[in-house]
């Protein structure tokens, strides 16, 4: 199974690693391997079951939009929920976008936004991509009454 590898430039790993298993239930932390010093060098990681690995690499690479990870919220709460942790100390950007304090990008997404954008009425959905665009982090019931018109 592929295993997603998140650099990191300082000896953020660990700490990242344990703020990510602290926000997704069935989470946990593997292992880690020392690096120099009694540092860490590696920390394996589930969230939700899937495998992570966060990497002390140093200053070579930088993490961008390129890759993001993506969250199916149930609801508002849920969404705000994740908003709020992710964004503190961090920054939003658009669209239910945002970067975490280390740098990484993530979409909070409500389950209802995909519904909404495949509904069988076009015009229904152009509505509701009119409206996410001027969000932030997205409102469940402002893209329903988008939807409804």
């Amino acid at each position: 199974m592929p295993t997603p590898c998140l650099w990191f430039e300082t000896e953020a790993a660990e700490e990242a690693a344990k703020f990510y298993v602290s926000l997704f239930p069935n989470s946990r932390i593997v292992s880690t391997s020392p690096g120099p010093g009694g540092s860490v060098q590696t920390v394996q990681f589930e969230l939700e079951g899937r495998p992570f690995m966060g990497l002390n690499g140093g200053p070579y690479a930088t993490f961008n939009d390129a890759v993001s990870f993506s969250v199916d919220c149930e609801d508002q709460a849920e969404v705000d929920r994740y908003w709020a942790a992710l964004t503190e100390g961090g920054k939003e950007v658009q669209c239910g976008w945002l970067k975490d304090r280390y740098g990484v990008s993530w979409q909070i997404v409500p389950k209802a936004l995909p519904r909404l954008l495949s509904d069988p009425d076009q015009q229904k959905a152009q509505r509701v991509v009119a409206a996410m665009m001027k969000m932030v982090k997205l409102d469940v019931a402002a893209l329903e009454a988008a939807a409804a018109g």
